[in-house]
């Protein structure tokens, strides 16, 4: 059994991104950019008007002034005007200022009086105007490679010409649920079988990552069936199986990995919950074995298959990460345990609460969580602490 910390570094120094891929902007939303992209323009790429209004010059900066309109600049093609004392020109939200223009007096300022206007206030030097690449240099890098592409960044490369990006790859994932006493969802349930729901948990999360889910299956405790199920799913990047990990004598997952030609690199992590884990390669893709009981399954999903994953899709270290949080803790909480424990808890308005029983088969309290803190053998902490948990949405 090794650490939580070396399992991780172990699993991660094995991963690497697979192939990049060209995908439109509108197809590459929550992928990950394959390289850095840079500005091509400024932005805004001319100086320009933040409102609805009248183009000044600085002679003219004096509430009272009386103007007289000479032109008129809406937003599009620049008709390269001036402004000089004595005048003003109409300029709207976004359109090129004239040659001149001190501020934009917005429109609610100002009295108009056939081609005059007259200022209400007193302008600013500078109101208004939105200064070329005021939000954005030219050069300046606009994605690190490694960041997740949301709609704003697809936006922000948009306004920069980009139709296309670089991302990382597709991860394919295979999920293989095991166990005599487990049955589908609807299924008519007998005494002693449960309904399966570990595939359920983690298909969502594959898919909430961006991975795609090529194939969900069942296998009974036998040998011969998993083995089946195994070789139908080894073409796959990712496979997933959950249950029959432990020394049980009917845990038979790691004996039919290794029948297929998996290389183990790992067998159980000094965490709780989630001791009986694997971790290997299996042909050219990575085989995790997670516990059979659902918190379980998730916490170690959550904590070292998914940055796995995440690497695999290309995403740098930083994007890997779960968000950290410091919150209040609302109560005391002990681990007199010899592995690092995982509770779970939800926070909220800066405080931290454990929700339901802290046992690896409450799922029902797993599901009103949204962060875990993790704490130490023997670690004591007391209600009022400050604490930084792992969280999610």
């Amino acid at each position: 059994m090794i650490s939580e910390a070396k399992a991780l570094s172990e699993i991660l120094s094995r991963v690497s991104p697979l192939s990049s891929r060209r995908a439109k902007l509108s197809e590459s939303i929550g992928g990950f950019s394959a390289k850095a992209y840079a500005a091509t323009a400024p932005l805004p790429a001319f100086d320009n008007s933040a409102m609805d209004g009248y183009a000044v010059a600085s002679a003219d900066l004096e509430k009272g002034k009386r103007l007289r309109v000479v032109a008129e600049q809406p937003a599009g093609l620049d008709k390269n005007l001036n402004v000089g004392p004595g005048e003003t020109v109409r300029i709207f939200t976004g359109a090129p200022v004239p040659i001149g223009t001190a501020a934009v007096v917005m429109q609610e300022e100002v009295e108009r009086d056939g081609e005059f206007v007259v200022l209400s206030a007193q302008p600013e030097n500078g109101e208004f105007i939105r200064r070329r690449g005021c939000d954005l240099a030219q050069g300046q890098e606009i994605v690190a490679q490694g960041q997740r592409i949301t709609p704003i960044i697809a936006g922000l490369l948009a306004s920069q010409g980009f139709a296309e990006v670089e991302v990382g790859g597709p991860v394919k994932a295979a999920l293989i649920s095991t166990g005599d006493e487990v049955i589908p969802p609807g299924a008519s349930r007998g005494p002693g079988q449960i309904f399966e729901s570990n595939s359920t948990v983690l298909a969502g999360m594959l898919k909430q990552l961006g991975a795609k889910v090529m194939s969900v299956v069942h296998s009974p405790d036998d040998p011969a069936k998993l083995r089946q199920e195994v070789d139908a799913a080894a073409s796959s990047d990712v496979l997933i199986i959950t249950g029959g990990v432990s020394v049980g004598e009917r845990d038979f997952v790691q004996e039919v990995l290794r029948a297929a030609g998996a290389e183990i690199d790992i067998w159980r992590v000094a965490i709780k919950p989630g001791k009986p884990f694997l971790f290997g390669r299996l042909k050219n893709g990575f085989v995790f074995g997670l516990p059979g009981n659902p918190v379980s399954a998730f916490v170690t999903f959550l904590m070292l298959v998914r940055p796995a994953i995440l690497k695999l899709m290309g995403a740098s270290a930083a994007a890997s990460r779960l968000s950290r949080i410091r919150c209040e803790l609302s109560e005391d909480v002990l681990n007199d345990g010899d592995r690092a424990h995982y509770f779970r808890g939800h926070h909220e308005a800066g405080r931290f609460s454990l929700v339901g029983r802290q046992e690896s088969h409450a799922l029902f309290g797993l599901s009103r969580c949204n962060g875990l803190l993790r704490l130490e053998p023997g670690g004591d902490l007391k209600a009022g602490s400050s604490v930084e948990i792992e969280a999610w949405e």
